[in-house]
C-alpha cells in the first residue's frame, strides 16, 4: 500500500525539480530562435503566465504543486485499491 502523503510530497519534489529545469532551459539559449519561442509558448498555455515575471514563476509553482497532488492521489488510490481486489 502506497502512503498518500509521502508519495504526494515525492511527486511535489519531483515535479517542481522539473518546472526549475524547464525554466532554466526556457532562459539558455540552447535551441533555435524557433525552439525558444515554442518553449515559451508551451508555458504561456497555463492561465495567467506570461514568461518570466515574478508573479508567473510562482503562479507556475502553484500550477505545478497542485497537479502533482491530483496526480499523487489519482495514482496512490489506483494503485490501492488495485491491490486491494487482488489480495482477495
Amino acid at each position: 500500500m502506497l502512503n498518500l502523503k509521502r508519495y504526494g510530497w515525492l511527486c511535489v519534489l519531483g515535479g517542481e525539480v522539473l518546472y526549475a529545469l524547464c525554466l532554466i532551459g526556457g532562459i539558455f539559449p540552447w535551441r533555435t530562435a524557433r525552439g525558444v519561442e515554442v518553449h515559451e509558448a508551451i508555458f504561456e498555455t497555463l492561465p495567467g503566465f506570461t514568461w518570466l515575471t515574478g508573479g508567473s514563476i510562482v503562479l507556475g509553482a502553484v500550477y505545478v504543486f497542485v497537479f502533482a497532488w491530483v496526480l499523487a492521489w489519482y495514482y496512490v488510490w489506483m494503485h490501492n485499491s488495485s491491490i486491494a481486489n487482488t489480495s482477495k
